[in-house]
């Protein structure tokens, strides 16, 4: 595989995101002309694509939140301040004491509190929950990286395949051109008649529509192809390469296809759903059990009846504890949780046979579609060769005076159809094996 060129990326990304002035219009000269091999058009798609980005910030996105649960695993600090203003002071009454039947206050208007208080609270359960959503984000780009290589062969084929029909079409256009210019001459010569000369110049008429089609057809498909590179539309681009350059492999490739649906994508998101859905149950089921946390807390109070903050005296309060919680009662809200779970489960499964079946079904369509382009491909080959020699025995009848102008015309048609055959099958075997790749989840 040929690597891109530093020339070739600065010169792309730099015409992608400069804007054009309005009313600017960017000179399609051979020196603005980038040229592109299928390899190179991948790598670009893979690595500057919209959808792609998206993808890697999703992982992003995810791994944040598994760093999140994680920092639950932490103790907890909270710097806390709290003021009390004693409205009413307490009393205290001591039995058996003279005077003190009538109680004293204690305390003094103003109380502050400064505390630091730590908590730790067990999270282990769902730290598994949120690796999941990370591996299942990872495969989702992967799924979209697949999903962006597919579409890309195809735009990139479908403008090797518009580029060979106008090859076609313009070399038809080219040898009615050259007959009514051999006709021409001819019957200024007396030597045709003038139903000969004018039905030439309705060949070639006949012929620019086509040729202005299949140019229109280049300039559609390099803009999708553009668009999936993510790439300025005014940027001009060529594709490198034609059909038949991938005519040699294909029966060679045809008889190494191997089927297998382990890298598939769906089917990997779907397992990894399930390994979730196995946890979310491990952590509902384990809400029946008693859970014990620890507590630590310190604590500096002073009490005054006054502001002078200088003359405060502090003293420091400390607790620490365990915590036992033991579930006893919850209206049944935990057993309606964790057969929603089985239930979600038992959809999974039915879900990712269900998926796997439409897999098989979509391998045997596209294997048989790849089969039926290889015959149409044999077929087309055999017919584009027939009507090379039967185009050429045509024109050497006609230029002995043994043929005429209708069996030119006729023999021009076949072999542009022919022509036409032959890359339309060449075509539709490269989709064909590209959908095949795309099930199997193939990445290179």
């Amino acid at each position: 595989m040929r690597k891109i060129s530093l020339i070739k990326v600065s010169f792309c990304f730099l015409c992608a995101f400069i804007p054009l002035r309005e009313g600017m219009v960017l000179a399609q000269s051979p020196a603005h002309v980038l040229e592109i091999t299928l390899p190179e058009a991948l790598e670009i798609a893979l690595s500057a694509g919209l959808t792609v980005k998206v993808a890697d910030m999703e992982i992003q996105k995810q791994k944040y939140a598994e760093k999140g649960a994680y920092a639950s695993l932490f103790p907890q600090i909270d710097l806390l301040g709290n003021y009390q203003y004693a409205v009413e002071k307490q009393k205290m009454y001591m039995d058996g004491v003279p005077g003190m039947d009538q109680g004293i206050r204690v305390g003094r208007d103003n109380l502050w509190s400064v505390g630091v208080p730590l908590i730790s609270v067990q999270l282990w359960r769902s730290l598994k929950i949120s690796a999941y959503d990370v591996e299942l984000s990872v495969e989702k780009a992967r799924s979209s990286r697949i999903e962006m290589r597919y579409q890309v062969q195809k735009a990139f084929y479908a403008v090797l395949l518009a580029e060979d029909a106008h090859a076609v079409f313009r070399e038809a256009y080219d040898n009615a051109l050259r007959n009514y210019h051999d006709i021409k001459n001819k019957y200024e010569q007396g030597l045709v008649a003038e139903y000969d000369l004018i039905r030439a110049n309705v060949n070639v008429r006949n012929a620019e529509p086509n040729l202005y089609d299949a140019t229109n057809a280049i300039e559609l498909s390099l803009w999708h192809l553009k668009v999936l590179l993510g790439i300025n539309l005014d940027l001009g681009i060529r594709c490198v390469g034609t059909l038949s350059d991938y005519d040699s492999s294909l029966e060679e490739e045809y008889l190494q296809i191997a089927f297998s649906l382990e890298k598939n994508s769906d089917l990997q998101q779907i397992d990894i759903q399930q390994e979730q859905l196995k946890k979310l149950r491990q952590t509902q089921i384990a809400e029946y059990f008693p859970s014990l946390s620890a507590q630590f807390s310190y604590q500096w109070i002073s009490m005054n009846n006054n502001f002078r903050f200088g003359d405060y005296k502090w003293d420091p309060y400390s607790t620490v504890g365990l915590s036992l919680s033991i579930p006893v009662f919850s209206g049944g809200k935990r057993f309606s949780e964790v057969k929603k779970t089985e239930v979600m489960q038992k959809q999974l499964n039915l879900q990712r046979l269900d998926l796997e079946r439409q897999l098989r079904l979509a391998h045997r369509q596209s294997t048989d579609q790849i089969r039926t382009c290889l015959k149409q491909y044999q077929a087309a080959t055999a017919g584009v060769n027939e009507a090379e020699k039967g185009y050429q025995i045509t024109m050497k009848r006609y230029e002995t005076g043994e043929g005429t102008l209708l069996e030119i015309n006729d023999s021009q048609l076949q072999l542009t159809q022919a022509r036409l055959n032959l890359n339309q099958a060449i075509y539709n075997y490269l989709i064909a094996r590209s959908e095949l790749e795309k099930i199997q989840g193939e990445t290179n």
